[in-house]
C-alpha cells in the first residue's frame, strides 16, 4: 500500500511540488540552523486584509506539505516591517488630524489613534496576530522594530555598511537617473524628530560602522548603523532579512517578481544565501481590474467571511495559485460548492488522490466529514422561491428533504443556510428577472405540472431529474440545456440554477407545482 509520503513524493499537487523544491534545498546538508524557516511579510500601515489571509494559507500549505516528505523541523516567521515611517494618515482612524505631526515617524512611535496600545504600529500587529489566531494559523511573530532595536539585526548591518557599494551598485540599477543622485539603502531616523528620512548619505565609514548624513535644515549628524538608529530601504531590507534570519522559503505577489534578483544578490552580499521563492498571480476584480487596496475594487476578508466559511476561502487560495482569478461576490457560491464536494470524495479516495485533493491541503490532513447534504447553490434557490428571510425559513424543506439532518448534527449546514440567506437577500435578490414563457415552454410546464400531480416517485432527486429531463425531450427542446435555462428564468429569474431535480425534491412536490402554476398564471413576473 502506498505511503502518504511516497504519494507526496510524486505529486502534481502544487504545494508538494514546492516542498519537493525546498528539499532540494538541502541535498548536500540539513539546514546548519537545524530546522527550515517559512517567511511571510506584512506592512502594518493598515489592517490585514484578503492578500495577507492567502500569503499565510499558501504558506502554510507547502510547509504541511514539506513537513510530509521530511523529518527536518520547520517555523513559520510572520514578520511585520513596524519600523516603516507613516507616510499618510489613513482616512479610517479616529481623529486623522491628531497623527498630522506623526507622519514619517515609525509605526511603533506613533500614538495609537483607537487608544488601545502603546502605538499605531502596536495596533495594527494585534489586528494582525488576532487575524492569523483566528484562522489557526501556527506562526512566529516578529517586529522589526524590536529587531532593529534590540540588535539582532546588527551584524548584518554592520556587514551593509562593510559592503555598501557592492549594495548601491545593485541598486542604482535598478533606478531612474534623477532618483540614483539620492538614493542610498539606509534611511536614517532623526534623533530628536524621530523621523524615517529620505535624506542622501555623505559618507559611509565601514569600520566605524557609521552613516553621515544632513537632515531637512542642513544640519549635520553621524549615526551607527546598528541599534535602531537606521533602517534599510524597502528592497535593501527584504534580502538583509533573509540574511539575518536565513531564511529558507518566501512567497509574494507577482508585482515583486521584477525584484527577486535583487532581493537574493543583496541577501548574497551579505552573506546570506537567497530563499526558494514562490510568485503567486494577483487577484482581479469584476472587470478583470488588478484589485488595489486603495480603489478598494476587491473583496475584503470580512466580506467574504459574511456569506461563507473561511474553509471556502482557503479552498478559493489553494486553486491555481499562479493564474490570475477574478474574485468578486459570484465566486463564493462555486467556491462553497466544490469545497464540499472535495470533502465528500475524500474518504473513498486513494492516498495519491488524496494528496492531491485540495482538502488534504487546507486541513493538513485531518480532512473532516461534510454534512453539507443540500448544496450552496441549491439554498440558495430555495431562498428565493420561498422567500426565506432566516435560516428557519429554510430548515423546514431541509427537515423533509433529509430527515435525519438538524441544525445541531450538520452545524456546516446550518451555518449555509444562514450564508445562503444573507447572499440571496444582498445579491440574488437584487438582480432576479422574472420573464413569462413562450408557448412552446408553457405547454412543457404544463406538461410537467400534471406528471408532477400523479408522481409516485416520491423525493428521489435523480428520478425526478430524469422525469423533468423527459419533459424536455418531449417537447422537442434542443439542445435540452434551453429547457432547463427556462425553468431557471421563468421560475427563479435567474440564467442559471440547480440540477431541477434536485430542486424540487427540496422545495417539495407540492410547493414546485403551485410555482410553476404561478408562473403560468404571471404572478412570478409582475414581480418586476
Amino acid at each position: 500500500m502506498t505511503s502518504l509520503r511516497d504519494a507526496a513524493m510524486t505529486s502534481k499537487a502544487w504545494p508538494f511540488e514546492e516542498a519537493r523544491k525546498l528539499l532540494a534545498r538541502f541535498d548536500k546538508a540539513p539546514p546548519a540552523k537545524g530546522h527550515v524557516l517559512f517567511e511571510t511579510g506584512y506592512g502594518p500601515s493598515g489592517l490585514p486584509h484578503i492578500g495577507t489571509f492567502g500569503e499565510v494559507a499558501r504558506t502554510t500549505m507547502i510547509r504541511r506539505a514539506f513537513e510530509v516528505i521530511s523529518d527536518i523541523p520547520t517555523r513559520l516567521v510572520c514578520f511585520s516591517d513596524d519600523l516603516d515611517g507613516m507616510r499618510k494618515v489613513p482616512d479610517n482612524v479616529p481623529d486623522p488630524a491628531a497623527l498630522r505631526d506623526h507622519l514619517q515617524r515609525p509605526l511603533t512611535d506613533v500614538p495609537d489613534p483607537f487608544g488601545t496600545h502603546d502605538s499605531f504600529g502596536a495596533h495594527n500587529n494585534a489586528m494582525l496576530r488576532r487575524f492569523l489566531d483566528t484562522f489557526g494559523f501556527q506562526y512566529e511573530f516578529i517586529s522589526a522594530t524590536d529587531f532593529y532595536r534590540t540588535g539582532q539585526f546588527d551584524t548584518v548591518l554592520r556587514r551593509a555598511a562593510e559592503r555598501y557599494d557592492e549594495i548601491m551598485a545593485v541598486m542604482l540599477k535598478s533606478l531612474r537617473e534623477e532618483r540614483q543622485q539620492t538614493y542610498s539603502c539606509f534611511l536614517p531616523i532623526h534623533p530628536e524628530t524621530g523621523r524615517v528620512l529620505y535624506v542622501p548619505i555623505k559618507h559611509v565609514d565601514a569600520r566605524e560602522g557609521t552613516v553621515t548624513f544632513d537632515d531637512e535644515t542642513g544640519r549635520e549628524w553621524t549615526l551607527p548603523v546598528t541599534g535602531g538608529h537606521v533602517k534599510l530601504q524597502w528592497k535593501p531590507d527584504f534580502g538583509a532579512r533573509w540574511a539575518a534570519l536565513d531564511v529558507d522559503f518566501e512567497m509574494y505577489g507577482k508585482d515583486h517578481s521584477t525584484n527577486t534578483p535583487i532581493y537574493d544578490r543583496i541577501c548574497e552580499i551579505l552573506g546570506g544565501r537567497a530563499p526558494n521563492h514562490f510568485t503567486y498571480e494577483l487577484f482581479l476584480d469584476e472587470k478583470g481590474e488588478k484589485i488595489s487596496k486603495s480603489k478598494g475594487n476587491g473583496l475584503t476578508i470580512d466580506e467574504w467571511l459574511t456569506y461563507a466559511a473561511s474553509d471556502s476561502l482557503s479552498y478559493f487560495m489553494y486553486l491555481k495559485p499562479k493564474t490570475a482569478k477574478r474574485l468578486w461576490w459570484d465566486v463564493i457560491p462555486k467556491a462553497v460548492d466544490e469545497y464540499h464536494q472535495q470533502l465528500r470524495a475524500y474518504p473513498g479516495q486513494t492516498v495519491e488522490h488524496q494528496a492531491a485533493n485540495p482538502v488534504w491541503h487546507i486541513h493538513g490532513g485531518q480532512v473532516p466529514e461534510s454534512r453539507m447534504v443540500v448544496s450552496f447553490a441549491m439554498l440558495l434557490n430555495l431562498a428565493s422561491v420561498a422567500g426565506a428571510t432566516d435560516k428557519a425559513g429554510l430548515w423546514g424543506f431541509i427537515r423533509r428533504y433529509a430527515p435525519e439532518a438538524s441544525p445541531e448534527t450538520h452545524p456546516d449546514l446550518d451555518d449555509a443556510a444562514e450564508y445562503a440567506v444573507r447572499y440571496f437577500r444582498d445579491f440574488v435578490a437584487p438582480g432576479r428577472v422574472y420573464r413569462l414563457p413562450d408557448e412552446r415552454e408553457a405547454a412543457a410546464m404544463a406538461d410537467l405540472v400534471e406528471r408532477l400531480r400523479v408522481w409516485e416517485g416520491g423525493l428521489d432527486a435523480e428520478a425526478l431529474q430524469t422525469m423533468v429531463f423527459a419533459v424536455g425531450k418531449d417537447h422537442g427542446f434542443e439542445p435540452l440545456r434551453a429547457w432547463f435555462k427556462a425553468l431557471y428564468e421563468v421560475l427563479l429569474g435567474a440564467s442559471e440554477g440547480p440540477r431541477f431535480g434536485g430542486f424540487i425534491a427540496l422545495y417539495g412536490i407540492e410547493e414546485s407545482v403551485a410555482l410553476i402554476e404561478r408562473a403560468l398564471a404571471g404572478e412570478l413576473a409582475q414581480r418586476d
